[in-house]
């Protein structure tokens, strides 16, 4: 199993740091966020070190989005919160602050004033034309 002996979700993997371990299976592993953004939030990591989802094979991505889900699921039912968010960020840009590929399981409540939304503004249609043909082009 590919590891990296300086991340800390390496290291959790390896049983080096305690986890409150919520679900694991022979790729991934889900865990309480100790840094916590609201009650309830967790973590569902790939157990091999990949950095971020360009990276990560299809099958490690395939399983750690079933684990996101039953975790969300889990917190959904025990929790009740108003919504659940799935975060997934690549690069110190997204405020991605452990580069190993996880998904932040984030129970949301009317109020709690969690910053995830970047509104609805119109955006320039010429530029979102723009933008979609280049992304369209580079499309594998």
């Amino acid at each position: 199993m590919p590891t990296s002996t300086d991340c800390v979700f390496c290291n959790i993997v390896a049983g080096e740091i305690p986890c409150l371990n919520l679900f694991e299976d022979d790729t991934t592993l889900a865990f309480m966020d100790i840094n916590s953004a609201n009650p309830g939030h967790a973590l569902a990591i790939v157990k091999n070190h990949h950095i971020n989802v360009f990276e990560v094979p299809e099958a490690d991505l395939g399983r750690v989005i079933l684990t996101a889900q039953r975790v969300a699921t889990a917190v959904n039912e025990a929790l009740e919160p108003d919504g659940v968010n799935l975060v997934q960020a690549n690069g110190p840009g997204a405020l991605n602050s452990v580069p190993h590929l996880h998904f932040h399981i984030l129970p949301c409540y009317l109020g709690d004033d969690l910053k995830l939304n970047w509104g609805h503004t119109p955006g320039d249609m010429s530029e979102v034309q723009s933008v979609f043909d280049k992304t369209r082009g580079a499309m594998i």
